[in-house]
């Protein structure tokens, strides 16, 4: 089912091909990425060839910010080659002004068409936050991911509200995620106007680490004008 789109995902991504790609067809990449490497029939590529092909310039469709964790390599679990994504990696996918720019830089300068804030299960650093971790430079980071803690409301027994409850920690890691997609739009007037002219759009997603699976969180996704208002409030 996969055959004319496994050719054209094996080739580099030239200017023109980058051009063509919608968001909307961008996230069906995505997906279908995701699907093959859950199936295990990812497509064979000459990585090599596409070294070759890519040295003169690099044309992604898709940047990717996820967190710095071993198992959630998005190359690897969205299926893709050399070229064909930026990959953005921090702890907890958390934002800040580098984050921004780089992102900035990806989507108006490089011309992607989507971003996705990916984080996963199981994450270490919202495990840290949920325990309140300080520890040198990482008590910073950790902050920034302290009020999607605060926000998670359903955990109602002070007891339970540590990384020793999964409950939590995963709530905490999904609203950790539509915090970082909120951030993106407030920090950056160029992304907004970008989402609001539909040149680009944004969502956030969970990794599943038992199952491979990436769960795209629909209710974080932004496209165009409504739906920034509805984001930011």
């Amino acid at each position: 089912m996969f055959s004319h789109k496994i050719f054209y995902t094996m080739k580099s991504h030239t200017s023109e091909t980058q051009a063509s790609i919608t968001p909307a067809k961008a996230l069906e990449f995505l997906r279908e990425g995701n699907q093959r490497f859950v199936t295990n029939l990812k497509v064979n590529r000459d990585l090599l060839q596409q070294a070759n092909e890519t040295r003169d310039g690099q044309f992604p469709f898709a940047v990717i910010l996820s967190c710095i964790d071993s198992r959630t390599s998005a190359e690897l679990i969205f299926d893709q080659g050399l070229g064909d994504v930026f990959s953005i990696r921090i702890a907890g996918n958390v934002v800040n002004t580098d984050i921004i720019g780089s992102l900035e830089f990806a989507c108006k300068v490089a011309g992607s068409k989507l971003i996705v804030v990916l984080g996963h299960t199981n994450c270490g650093a919202i495990k840290g936050a949920c325990d309140h971790v300080e520890m040198g430079s990482l008590t910073e980071l950790l902050s920034k991911i302290q009020p999607a803690v605060y926000e998670e409301t359903q955990t109602t027994n002070a007891e339970k509200r540590n990384s020793k409850n999964s409950e939590f920690v995963e709530n905490v890691t999904t609203l950790n995620v539509k915090r970082s997609v909120k951030s993106i739009i407030n920090r950056s007037y160029i992304l907004e106007q970008m989402v609001e002219n539909g040149e680009i759009a944004i969502i956030g997603a969970k990794h599943h680490l038992d199952t491979g699976i990436v769960e795209f969180i629909e209710d974080s996704f932004v496209n165009d004008k409504t739906s920034v208002k509805m984001i930011i409030g």
